[in-house]
């Protein structure tokens, strides 16, 4: 059980882009194009967020153009090319003076082990590689691309303004 007074302390959240805003498909041009497809709800989720205080960005390990364009679509920073996860959110954290144990890191990868690791309130998403599991306190119910982005921000939306009981992991 994931209590209401956790996810009210969440004051940033760091999400991976592939597998969580999206799906983890990409479709590639013949002349190289890649292109993805998002959830268009997960922007209000983030509203939400943004209009109640709560800081996000995306972490990417992938430069693309494609996470550029979906990152200032929703005004979100957008740090891409990084290797070390970990690292990058706890500097984030100090640049922003935001303790770690209030953070939120969401992915669905092997790559994000450190970053869940470093931090207080680790989520994976419903169709994460299960070896993310035992690093994790939440999974989603719904998948990444599909709505994954939406449901945590609404997990933290309701429980800063007392609407919400707690939640199952």
């Amino acid at each position: 059980m994931i209590s209401n007074e956790l996810l009210a302390s969440v004051q940033l959240v760091a999400f991976d882009f592939d597998g969580v805003f999206t799906d983890n498909t990409v479709y590639v041009t013949q002349d190289g194009i890649e292109s993805v497809r998002c959830w268009r709800s997960d922007g209000l989720g983030l509203s939400r967020l943004h209009s109640i205080g709560v800081k996000t960005f995306i972490i990417s390990t992938e430069v693309n153009q494609v996470v550029t364009a979906r990152a200032n679509k929703l005004k979100m920073a957008c740090k891409q090319g990084v290797d070390d996860k970990a690292a990058v959110i706890l500097e984030t954290c100090r640049e922003l003076g935001i303790a770690p144990e209030q953070t939120m890191f969401v992915g669905n990868d092997i790559n994000d082990i450190a970053a869940f690791k470093s931090i207080g309130f680790p989520v994976a998403v419903a169709d994460a590689y299960p070896e993310v599991n035992p690093h994790v306190l939440y999974r989603t119910e719904k998948p990444g691309g599909f709505g994954a982005v939406r449901e945590v921000c609404d997990l933290i939306y309701h429980a800063k303004n007392g609407n919400l009981t707690g939640t199952k992991q």
